[in-house]
């Protein structure tokens, strides 16, 4: 089966085929039904394959992922809201099952305060209650039953509100866990996507300029066809151990499948190209063999695109220009990085 990558260019490499064969292609791969919205938003995609959207389009669907109907809008498009094929729902993650405890001790939270209140308040009226008759002769024993009640009550609460506390302390560690397990590829333990985009984001509100790197794995398919997913998963890591350690300080991510991105910040694009080739030549100059038999895998190499930002331009105009340095640099004969 072609990767991710070969389809994509094969569809972008067949622009002399109908519109409308391509537009029909486009719905079914993304299980449109062929609305007259949805089809708008597929001929604006396919009709222009090398502008903006259908750039941020192949950025959400690298690795054979489909549109949502959020992305869809998110990029301008409109959805339409009687589907023809039943969706099927997803089971809840961890981090919904956490927000729903979290909620639950909000609640509890506020019954509680609400409770400590209702006994404050009782307190305050059995001892005014009692005033009067506290003045006019010695009541101590009103006094030690009243205080007694009050310390009881205190004490009380002083409890409930130390075990929630600690059910909330231990509740914010899940959250934090959860929030970082949603942004970390769980193969290499790499940032995934989301994480890399929102980085992304963050520096452009900043007003600061990246440099983007996108990295490909070359002939990675050669690597699972011959000796299997789990050696494959193996270079994949290694790939991403030879990226982590060339590149300290910057941001590296799995993409999606064999695609890797760098994101330089603070440096210049030459200084950005020479750190990223040191990378690549770390990881060509080596032999792999595999742990079972010993038998050689081969040279494994990497090609790459880099470019730099321009003040207010989207992640989807910048990674197409990275991604298209990357096919030049396959095209090229691999094992080799492109800048613009």
């Amino acid at each position: 089966m072609a990767t991710a990558r070969e389809a994509r260019r094969v569809a972008l490499d067949n622009r002399a085929d109908p519109v409308f064969d391509r537009i029909g292609l486009f719905l079914a791969q993304h299980r449109l039904s062929p609305d007259p919205l949805h089809y708008a938003f597929a001929h604006r995609v396919v009709s222009n394959p090398a502008g903006v959207l259908a750039q941020s389009v192949a950025a959400l669907t690298e690795g054979g992922i489909r549109l949502t109907a959020r992305d869809i809008e998110k990029l301008g498009g409109q959805v339409v809201t009687a589907v023809t094929q039943p969706e099927v729902a997803e089971a809840p993650s961890a981090t919904d099952g956490l927000v729903a405890q979290t909620q639950m001790q909000v609640e509890g939270f506020t019954d509680m305060m609400h409770a400590i209140r209702a006994e404050t308040q009782d307190f305050g009226r059995n001892l005014a209650a009692s005033a009067d008759a506290m003045r006019s002769t010695d009541r101590t024993e009103d006094i030690v039953r009243l205080t007694n009640v009050m310390l009881d009550r205190v004490q009380s609460a002083e409890a409930r509100l130390a075990a929630a506390t600690h059910e909330a302390e231990e509740l914010r560690l899940k959250l934090e866990e959860a929030r970082d397990n949603a942004r970390r590829d769980p193969l290499t333990d790499l940032p995934n996507r989301r994480a890399f985009e929102e980085r992304f984001a963050a520096h452009m509100v900043a007003g600061e300029q990246v440099c983007l790197a996108v990295c490909d794995v070359d002939r990675f398919k050669r690597v699972n066809d011959r000796f299997g997913h789990s050696v494959g998963d193996r270079v994949l890591r290694a790939i991403a151990e030879a990226l982590t350690t060339a590149c300290p300080g910057h941001l590296v991510a799995r993409y999606g499948g064999e695609e890797f991105t760098v994101l330089f910040a603070g440096i210049t694009l030459d200084q950005a190209y020479t750190t990223l080739d040191q990378a690549r030549d770390i990881v060509a100059t080596k032999r792999y063999r595999l742990r079972e038999s010993d038998e050689p895998l081969g040279a494994v190499t990497f090609s790459a695109g880099i470019t730099e930002s321009q003040p207010g331009e989207f992640l989807g105009a910048v990674f197409g220009r990275a991604d298209k340095l990357l096919y030049a640099a396959k095209d090229n004969g691999r094992n080799r990085i492109h800048r613009a």
